[in-house]
């Protein structure tokens, strides 16, 4: 099974027809993982036994033509609930811990039949840009082995880039789906906050985290999202707005005449030469095919890393407290006394970044300095979504590159935070404000030749002005065809 040549709709059909049975496709889907994961090292976990039992169990109830996850092989970022299945968050602090419960979009996904090959990785507790946080391993970027396949859902963006699985899920906090799909050639969509259930999603900052897709294509990233999104009683910030079929208005007829489109000024604001290019010549692209494109301001966007990294740090502080070495998770085994389980065991089974994170966060909340740092930058937040507000009054979607650069070399910026940080910075403000936003491919770099990502963001609940946008281009360009050669050069 070549996953470069096919997609969701054609997949299903094939089963439908029985073409490939579940079982057939799961074992050649686990085959082509275990070939090539000792070079990219996406997964954490690779469920061998429990996805042939569940593509059996599928082959045996059949396949109808309504049922079109059945029977799909797709992959599950570590951070998300597996009930059964061991997930780390890629931290040694939940190294052995296994759920007793799903979170909601995995239920969502049994319920539609889907075939769960394994748990991808991740920086630790989704903090990170690089998947170079991992406790465990680093994740390769498939195009150029030695770079980074960005973060935090480094190993989803990985999986799909190499064609292990059509999609992926993946999670949000600032960029960590769209960055990643840039830096690998891929769609990846964050749907507006609330769109998707945050039930089962081990917290990192839970005013900013949503759920979300890596995949190939945008019409299987539509069909995704809408089978994970709605409502949930368990997650009351959960939306009770209706979910739209966006994938059934995807078609030949699909346009984006008159669409208005706006190119903030400061999204160019240090964006590296060979990545402006690629953006200018899609910028170009869209026009040539009916929408007016405008340069706008969006005032306070160079505001959005530093009041960001205080409040999802703020965030982080309070949902990590439960880590303590005593009711689950990682316990120092030479702690004598109930203080040394709390500090031995959290100094031990926390690694540097998280750390560095929960300090950050709890000095922001400390009493001498919350009005100072916080307040502020729950203020700046206010701000960055009003900019984004008055802009949509006039225009459809706000577009610019995903990132100021390409995926960089492993190793080249982790020691350096400040900058590492300021790789989000063009997709932090779109978490700020709760907006949908997806990356696409654009083109590639002639700097490297990397991959280098387009971002759309769209009005609150309007995935679909997103999605429609995202498939003309792709089916008017070809750079979502291109693939990497894994260990060669591209």
């Amino acid at each position: 099974m070549d996953f470069y040549q096919t997609d969701l709709s054609q997949l299903h059909d094939d089963l439908v027809n029985k073409k490939i049975s579940a079982t057939e496709l799961t074992r050649e889907t686990l085959d082509h993982i275990k070939g090539n994961d000792d070079q990219v090292k996406a997964f954490l976990t690779l469920d061998e036994e429990g996805a042939m039992k569940q593509a059996q169990a599928v082959d045996e109830a059949g396949i109808s033509a309504d049922q079109l996850l059945a029977g799909i092989p797709l992959a599950v970022k570590d951070n998300i609930l597996t009930k059964g299945l061991r997930t780390t968050a890629a931290s040694k602090m939940l190294e052995n811990f296994t759920p007793v419960y799903d979170a909601t979009v995995v239920e969502k996904l049994k319920q539609a039949g889907y075939v769960n090959v394994g748990k991808t990785n991740l920086d630790e507790f989704a903090m990170g840009s690089s998947t170079e946080n991992s406790a465990f391993f680093t994740t390769h970027n498939p195009w150029d082995l030695t770079r980074v396949p960005g973060g935090s859902s480094g190993g989803s963006a990985a999986a799909v880039a190499a064609g292990d699985v059509l999609g992926a899920l993946g999670t949000d906090t600032g960029g960590s789906i769209r960055m990643p799909a840039s830096f690998n050639g891929i769609v990846g969509m964050k749907p507006t906050y609330g769109r998707v259930s945050r039930w089962g999603i081990i917290a990192f900052g839970s005013s900013f985290d949503q759920v979300g897709w890596l995949t190939r294509s945008v019409k299987d990233n539509a069909y995704l999202t809408a089978l994970i999104a709605g409502n949930d009683e368990h997650d009351t910030t959960s939306s009770l707005k209706e979910v739209p079929d966006w994938a059934a208005q995807l078609n030949d007829s699909t346009s984006i005449k008159g669409l208005k489109i706006a190119v903030p000024k400061e999204y160019y604001d240090g964006l590296r030469a060979d990545v402006k290019a690629v953006i200018k010549a899609a910028l170009d692209h869209l026009e040539s095919l009916g929408a007016t494109v405008d340069e706008v301001s969006l005032p306070h966007t160079h505001d959005g890393v530093p009041a960001y990294y205080i409040l999802a740090s703020s965030e982080a502080s309070s949902n990590l407290q439960r880590y303590d070495g005593i009711r689950y998770g990682y316990r120092a085994p030479e702690a004598k006394n109930l203080e040394e389980v709390y500090v031995k065991s959290r100094s031990q089974g926390f690694g540097d970044e998280v750390k560095r994170r929960i300090m950050l966060g709890t000095f922001s909340l400390s009493a001498g300095f919350y009005d100072a740092y916080f307040n502020k930058a729950a203020k700046v937040r206010r701000l960055i979504s009003d900019d984004f507000t008055k802009v949509f009054k006039d225009y459809d979607l706000i577009v610019g590159a995903t990132g100021a650069s390409t995926a960089f070399k492993i190793g080249a910026e982790i020691d350096d935070p400040k900058t590492m940080y300021m790789n989000d910075v063009l997709t932090v403000p779109v978490n700020m404000a709760g907006l949908p936003a997806m990356s696409l491919p654009a083109g590639f770099s002639a700097e490297d030749g990397m991959p280098v990502g387009l971002q759309l963001i769209g009005k609150p609940f309007d995935e679909q002005t997103i999605y429609n946008t995202g498939y003309v281009f792709e089916q008017t360009t070809d750079f979502h065809q291109k693939t990497p050669q894994l260990g060669g050069q591209n």
